[in-house]
C-alpha cells in the first residue's frame, strides 16, 4: 500500500544540519571567549545560531506532510543564520576589522 506521506530522512545526516551544528558549537565558544556573558548579544547570537539548527531539524520533519511547512521553515533558519551573520560583522566593524581578515 502506497504511503499519503513523503519519504522519510533523518535530519540528522542533512549536510546542511551538520553544518547548522558546527556553527551552534562555534557560536558558542566564540562568546564564551570574545564576549562578556552579561552582554544581551550574547543571548541573541546563540539564539538565532540555535534557530537557524532547530529550524532545518523541524523543517525535515514537517516535510513528511507538508512541503509547504518545510520551505517555511527552511526560510526561517536561513533568516536565522543571515543574524547571526550581521552579528558577527559588527563585533569586526566594531574592533575595526573587516570581513576576511579576522579580529585584533
Amino acid at each position: 500500500m502506497a504511503s499519503l506521506l513523503r519519504p522519510s530522512g533523518d535530519y540528522r545526516s542533512l549536510l546542511s544540519y551538520r553544518k547548522a551544528e558546527q556553527i551552534y558549537d562555534l557560536t558558542s565558544y566564540f562568546c564564551k571567549t570574545y564576549l562578556l556573558s552579561r552582554d544581551r548579544t550574547v543571548d541573541q547570537m546563540i539564539q538565532a545560531a540555535r534557530s537557524g539548527k532547530q529550524n532545518i531539524a523541524e523543517g525535515k520533519e514537517a516535510g513528511l506532510v507538508s512541503m509547504e511547512t518545510e520551505i517555511k521553515l527552511t526560510n526561517v533558519a536561513r533568516a536565522s543564520f543571515d543574524e547571526l551573520l550581521a552579528d558577527y560583522e559588527d563585533f569586526l566593524r566594531v574592533r575595526g576589522g573587516r570581513v576576511g581578515e579576522g579580529f585584533p
